[in-house]
C-alpha cells in the first residue's frame, strides 16, 4: 500500500475564510486598467485591485470592504453585495456564490441527517429509453446516482465500483483512466472543482463535502491547486473530446438539465453531430451493448474507471 497520509477527519467548511478568501482571490484577478481607474507608480504591493480602489469602485468606504473582505459578512445588506459584484465583474455563479458565502441562509441549531440521495422512477424509465444517447443523473457532491446502458459504454461501468466511489471527482482526481478518457483532462478537472466550490458555498456544515475535500487535498495535488483558486462555475452545456478505447475520438455535445424537484440532481445528456464521425461511434458503442462499457476495455494494468481507485 501507498504511504500516504491519512485525510484529516471531516471539519466544515468555515464560512467566514472562505468569504475572505474569495473576495481577495477575485480581487487580485483585476488591475486597475481593467475597471478604468489609472495606474499610479509601478510597483504594486498586491496583484490586482487594492482594497481602496475596488471600496471605491463600490462606493463603500475602505474600512466597510476591509471588514467585509475579512470575512464578517454580518448584516451586509443585497444593494451592497450587488455593488460589490459589479465592482469586481463577477458573472451570475460568482454573484450567487458571494451571496451565500456573506449572507447564509438562516438553519434550525439542531442539523437534521443528510437524507439518500433517490432518483424518481420516472426518472429511471426516462434514462432506459434515450437508446443512442449517453445520459446520467448527478446529486449532491457530483455524485453519480443513475445512468443508462449508453453512459456506462462511453465512460465506463460505474456499477462495478462501490456506491461511495461513483462521484465524478473521484474519478477525474483520483482515476488515472479518466485522464486518458477526456483529451482536455485540464479543463474537465477545473470544471470538476469550480462546481464543488459553488456547492460548497450552499452546504458548508455537509460532512460528507468535507470528508471529500480532504480526501482529493491529501492525494491530488491538482485538486489542491484548482481548489486555492477559489473559481465557482454553474453546471451548463458546452463539448468535450473523449478518448475511448474502442471508438476512438469522440466530439460530444452535452446538456445539463435541472430538475424542478431537487435543486441538487441535475440530468446530463451527450449526443454527436448528425452524420459525424463520433455519431458513427456512438452508434459502434450502441451496438455493442454492454460489453462496450466493461471495466477492462478501459483498463491499463488494472486502471480502469472500474477498478482503479
Amino acid at each position: 500500500m501507498d504511504d500516504q497520509p491519512e485525510a484529516a477527519s471531516p471539519e466544515p467548511l468555515d464560512r467566514r475564510a472562505e468569504l475572505s478568501e474569495f473576495l481577495r482571490t477575485r480581487r487580485a484577478k483585476l488591475q486597475p486598467q481593467d475597471v478604468g481607474l489609472p495606474e499610479f507608480g509601478r510597483h504594486r504591493r498586491v496583484p490586482g485591485l487594492r482594497r481602496e480602489e475596488l471600496a471605491q469602485l463600490a462606493g463603500v468606504s475602505v474600512a466597510y470592504y476591509t471588514r467585509l473582505e475579512q470575512g464578517n459578512g454580518r448584516n451586509v445588506s443585497a444593494e451592497v453585495l450587488d455593488a460589490i459584484a459589479r465592482a469586481l465583474r463577477l458573472t451570475d455563479a460568482e454573484h450567487a456564490h458571494l451571496t451565500h458565502l456573506a449572507r447564509p441562509a438562516r438553519h434550525k441549531k439542531k442539523r437534521r441527517p443528510a437524507r439518500a440521495q433517490r432518483v424518481r422512477t420516472g426518472l429511471l424509465y426516462l434514462l432506459e429509453s434515450m437508446e443512442g444517447v449517453p445520459a446520467y443523473v448527478t446529486g449532491a457532491r457530483s455524485d453519480i446516482l443513475a445512468w443508462n446502458p449508453m453512459a456506462a459504454a462511453v465512460f465506463g461501468d460505474w456499477g462495478a465500483l462501490p456506491p461511495g466511489e461513483r462521484n465524478w471527482a473521484r474519478l477525474v482526481f483520483l482515476s488515472p483512466a479518466y485522464r486518458d478518457l477526456f483529451v482536455n483532462w485540464d479543463s474537465k478537472a477545473s470544471d470538476m472543482v469550480s462546481y464543488l466550490r459553488l456547492y460548497a458555498g450552499c452546504h458548508p456544515d455537509d460532512p460528507e463535502l468535507s470528508a471529500l475535500v480532504g480526501e482529493l487535498s491529501v492525494k491530488s495535488e491538482e485538486f489542491r491547486r484548482l481548489w486555492a483558486t477559489h473559481n465557482v462555475k454553474e453546471k451548463g452545456h458546452g463539448t468535450k473530446l473523449v478518448r475511448h478505447p474502442l471508438a476512438g475520438d469522440l466530439t460530444l455535445s452535452y446538456e445539463t438539465l435541472n430538475l424542478p424537484d431537487d435543486e441538487e440532481q441535475h440530468l446530463v445528456t451527450y449526443h454527436a453531430e448528425p452524420g459525424s464521425a463520433s455519431a458513427e461511434g456512438l452508434r459502434l458503442l450502441a451496438s455493442w451493448g454492454a460489453d462496450a462499457g466493461r471495466g477492462d476495455l478501459f483498463d491499463d494494468a488494472g486502471r480502469g474507471p472500474a477498478g482503479g481507485r
